[in-house]
């Protein structure tokens, strides 16, 4: 085996992994995501069901991230200098900006920002994540996640309680992440 051919191998390896790895972090997240939002449903059933369907899509998006359903890469990555390195720094960025959003939003005693403020951190941090992982689709992802976290401060503008702000923003966040992972384990 030539060089060149080892390289071509270890970057279609590398993709795969990231794909599926994306794919799997994404559908987990969507899950908490399902849960969170079903959590300010008043009718148990109601709950209970989002949760059950929200588990069995989770659960669809990880089999068929690991069936490689969308085959070989069509497209390799090409990951920047250091991209690990930045990954990293946007994740640490992202839990410390959730902890001041929980922590400002309780200060101010308005916890029913929580889930929009939350949703707006998640989904900005995916626009350097886009880049950093040569994934095109974060960009969408995070377009959407952030007019999702616009809809949910409308709502808590709007005089909106507690409950219907989480079930707005928790199973709209959920929806976007699920479908990237869907599109991510599927399409690549």
């Amino acid at each position: 085996m030539t060089l060149d051919a080892v390289a071509t191998a270890e970057c279609e390896a590398l993709t795969q992994n990231l794909r599926r790895r994306g794919a799997i972090v994404l559908a987990s997240f969507a899950l908490v995501w399902a849960f969170a939002g079903g959590s300010g449903i008043a009718s148990m059933p109601v709950a209970v069901t989002v949760g059950v369907v929200a588990a069995a899509l989770t659960a669809a998006a990880v089999v068929l991230a690991f069936r490689g359903a969308a085959g070989a890469a069509v497209r390799q990555v090409r990951l920047p200098e250091k991209w690990n390195r930045g990954v990293g720094l946007v994740n640490l960025a992202e839990v410390v900006a959730i902890f001041a959003v929980i922590a400002g939003s309780n200060v101010a005693g308005r916890p029913e920002l929580i889930p929009a403020g939350i949703c707006l951190v998640v989904g900005l941090h995916f626009f350097p994540l886009a880049r950093l992982y040569d994934q095109w689709q974060y960009r969408w992802t995070a377009v959407l996640l952030t007019a999702v976290s616009v809809v949910g401060f409308a709502a808590v503008a709007a005089g909106a309680a507690a409950e219907p702000v989480r079930v707005v923003v928790g199973l709209g966040a959920a929806v976007v992440l699920l479908g990237s992972s869907l599109h991510v384990a599927v399409r690549g």
